[in-house]
């Protein structure tokens, strides 16, 4: 489906090392996925599910395929970039092709590491991109509400149906605030999306900080954690350094690693969630002897556009879908217990899939 994360970053904040890090971690699934194509500055990594595997066990699967996510180096930073100063034009423009902004922070003190502002302060840090990104939306706004206001005094429906929605976001934007925070109903959102502003993706925040720090974060990483609170935004901690290590070891040889860094998981693999989270993505799985599966979906999709999602005849001859909520399947074990315990419902045009459900789609072909 294309979901993408833009990874942005002043210089020197271990940007590339966290994208080089997730890249190198997509070049060695591409053996196992041969559909996986990495382009210089975009890497598609498979979203890390457990319960994939415990399904795949059960339904006796010959492959395993993961659900998929894009991430976007976007390169060209700097303060001014609104004004075109840097690689801004190309910026801002790789911007607005992005679903959601994943910010990499410098939360580390290091003398050999110089910062481009001469000092660490990740949430100033933040400000200043926010700052670049609201001026930019900004600028297009007071060019493009001239323009609207004209049409719509003329009486041009669809202007005059926008026109509020702009008005609204100007004056957020003129106050100092990202046009996310704007309540938007769900008639507007069509309309508001097409405006293309880079302040309305959301936006996860990701603190990089030191390899002793890893597990737990540090000072600097919980100012950022109270800010992307008060924006309603979320933050992840990771240690690019750590993870730049972690990609290039084998399964068993990470485990132990991270074992002794007193960590669990790859930070990378919290952060794919995340971005996943953030898109407001949820996964539904198919399950056979060829292939275990998950497929990615927005929140709130029906069945027969969950179905769109493998094949476009399947949402053209949706007839109804066998689905299976996934503590149901591993805790009976597989499709035929739950069927005999009653487990296995047929749910017709209306039912919204849940996260983890276990589906079989009939249709006409």
């Amino acid at each position: 489906m294309g979901f993408k994360c833009g990874i942005v970053g002043l210089p020197n904040v271990g940007k590339s090392t966290l994208f080089n890090a997730l890249t190198r971690t997509a070049a060695a699934q591409a053996a196992n996925y041969p559909f996986c194509t990495i382009e210089p500055n975009t890497g598609e990594v498979g979203v890390p599910d457990p319960r994939l595997q415990k399904i795949a066990a059960i339904g006796k699967s010959a492959q395993i395929v993961p659900t998929r996510i894009t991430f976007v180096d976007i390169a060209g930073l700097v303060r001014g970039a609104s004004k075109g100063e840097g690689l801004g034009n190309q910026f801002l423009a790789n911007i607005r092709e992005v679903d959601a902004v994943v910010h990499v922070l410098r939360c580390f003190e290091d003398g050999d590491v110089t910062h481009v502002e001469g000092r660490v302060d990740p949430v100033a840090d933040a400000e200043t991109v926010e700052t670049e990104l609201m001026l930019a939306d900004l600028d297009s706004l007071e060019r493009r509400v001239v323009a609207t206001r004209k049409k719509a005094a003329g009486g041009d429906r669809e202007s005059k149906h926008v026109l509020p929605i702009m008005e609204q976001a100007l004056e957020l934007l003129q106050n100092g605030k990202p046009v996310r925070m704007m309540e938007v109903s769900h008639e507007d959102r069509p309309l508001f999306d097409g405006l293309m502003l880079l302040t309305s993706k959301p936006v996860l925040y990701v603190c990089n900080v030191e390899e002793a720090s890893a597990a737990s974060g540090n000072a600097h990483s919980a100012r950022v954690e109270e800010m992307a609170k008060a924006q309603g935004a979320k933050s992840v901690v990771i240690s690019a350094a750590i993870e730049a290590e972690v990609a290039q070891l084998s399964d068993e040889e990470e485990m132990e690693f991270l074992e002794g860094m007193g960590l669990h998981e790859p930070g990378l693999d919290r952060l794919i969630r995340a971005g996943y989270e953030l898109l407001g993505l949820i996964t539904y799985f198919t399950v056979g002897p060829k292939e275990a599966r998950a497929w990615t979906i927005v929140k709130g999709t029906k069945a027969p556009g969950a179905a769109g999602v493998i094949h476009s005849d399947f949402e053209r001859g949706f007839i109804r879908a066998q689905t299976i909520a996934y503590d149901d399947y591993v805790g009976l074990g597989g499709e035929a217990a739950a069927k005999e315990a009653g487990k296995a419902r047929d749910e017709g045009k209306e039912y919204v899939v849940q996260d983890g459900d276990i589906m079989l789609f009939k249709f006409n072909a």
